[in-house]
């Protein structure tokens, strides 16, 4: 048997295969390789993937329906780890059909395609920005969700409707996981540790937003596939009972974060000490879109799975100090 991971060429898509083919499994995966950022970097992340004989990669796009049905045609699929997507908050503004294309109609077509397959589980990925604006902390999943402060978030939402619809009428067990500001080795190049610590490097001012009073659960890459794999063995059952986030179907929703909100300028403090260079900082105002602070409440997670985040931000960006200093030489 077989898993289909979509969005394989991604920072937590690579990461989640390889961990999936560590452990003996047979992956598939997909991905449509965009020029969101560099191409260069998603085929370098597929050339540490092919380094195991049970990958196999489909390039494919998630809305166009009888690609994806191509390139599960040979295998013999029972999961789906759902991580591909549209990504990014402001990009969003801008760019807002990829994301009705690639967060919407891809989530539906994911969905048609594990009812088609009767998978025995999907895990797909959500984030933490559902939870908007307005909301107390730690985030918990019994908050309101439903105040987004950008489509991104807003497509994030509704693929968790659109979960829980199928859940409920095909029986189909899901779980999707709320990311909180994921970051590591083979990260994104679109997101602040690595845009401050390549900034940091090359001796240019990085721009604190919120004159710099902000503030993120970092959760590090290998403690999210930790919870991604638990997450993936543990399919919740069809037995009527109440979930997290609700469902009284096979449907759980839980946050995956570190369990801790760090500040921005605590952040720039450890990249400094890593890089063993002094930042140039800028103050600028608050984005719109952005949201000042973010802690995930992992207790659902914790107590269902055993997910215990192991990685701290001094020993995490270290790590990523280290692969991204390589990274700039090649």
């Amino acid at each position: 048997m077989a898993i289909l991971v979509t969005g394989c060429a991604g920072f937590i898509g690579m990461h989640t295969a390889l961990a999936l083919l560590a452990r003996g499994e047979e992956v598939v995966g997909i991905d449509n390789l965009n020029a969101y950022y560099d191409p260069a970097l998603k085929q370098a992340r597929l050339a540490e993937l092919a380094r195991f004989d049970g990958f196999a990669f489909r390039q494919a796009d998630l809305a166009d329906m009888e690609a994806l049905r191509g390139a599960v045609a040979a295998a013999n699929v029972d999961r789906i780890v759902h991580l591909g997507a549209q990504a990014g908050v402001r990009y969003s503004f801008s760019h807002p059909a990829d994301y009705i294309r690639s967060n919407l109609v891809g989530h539906a077509n994911i969905l048609e395609l594990a009812r088609a397959l009767e998978v025995r589980h999907l895990v797909y990925a959500s984030s933490s920005s559902v939870y908007g604006g307005g909301t107390t902390l730690p985030m918990s999943l019994d908050q309101r969700a439903d105040r987004p402060l950008s489509l991104y978030a807003a497509t994030k939402r509704a693929d968790e409707l659109m979960s829980e619809s199928y859940a409920h009428l095909f029986a189909i067990p899901q779980t999707g996981l709320r990311f909180f500001t994921v970051y590591g080795p083979w990260g994104r190049p679109d997101m602040a540790v690595w845009l401050f610590t390549d900034a940091i490097l090359a001796g240019r001012p990085i721009r604190l937003f919120n004159e710099g009073r902000m503030k993120r659960d970092f959760t590090f890459v290998d403690d999210i596939v930790a919870g991604v794999l638990l997450a993936l063995d543990r399919p919740p059952a069809a037995d009527g009972s109440a979930k997290p986030g609700g469902s009284h179907g096979p449907h759980a929703l839980y946050n995956i974060g570190n369990h801790r909100s760090e500040e921005l300028r605590r952040l720039v403090a450890v990249i400094e000490q890593a890089t063993g260079r002094e930042a140039v900082v800028e103050f600028a105002p608050l984005q719109p879109g952005d949201m000042v602070d973010t802690y995930a409440d992992i207790d659902d997670l914790a107590r269902d799975t055993g997910f215990a985040p192991r990685t701290t931000l001094d020993t995490g960006i270290p790590r990523f100090v280290d692969w991204f200093e390589g990274w700039r030489q090649r």
